[in-house]
């Protein structure tokens, strides 16, 4: 083997053995984000539903009318204005 090439795997060598230290840090690292950020990705994933599903929002807001008509009108205000930011937010 020429010289070159044990040098380049000795870096070789090197570079493996840096980057699995850096995968084990950043592991030790993230690990108290873990549970926060596997409930945002669910959070996100009932809008991602809902996005596809609108009818099934309509469906919730009709039943809810139906048994709180009262608090309707309250609630309707407060979902039309949520709905316009996210439509400014996220786009059409």
């Amino acid at each position: 083997m020429s010289a070159r090439r044990a040098a380049l795997a000795a870096r070789r060598e090197r570079l493996v053995a840096q980057a699995a230290a850096q995968r084990a840090a950043l592991a030790r690292d993230l690990a108290p984000w873990r549970a926060p950020l596997a409930l945002a990705d669910r959070g996100l994933a009932a809008l991602r539903y809902l996005k596809r599903h609108p009818a099934l929002l309509v469906g919730v807001t009709v039943a809810f009318a139906a048994w709180r008509p009262k608090r309707v009108g309250h609630g309707l205000g407060r979902a039309w204005r949520m709905w316009r930011l996210a439509r400014r937010l996220f786009g059409p």
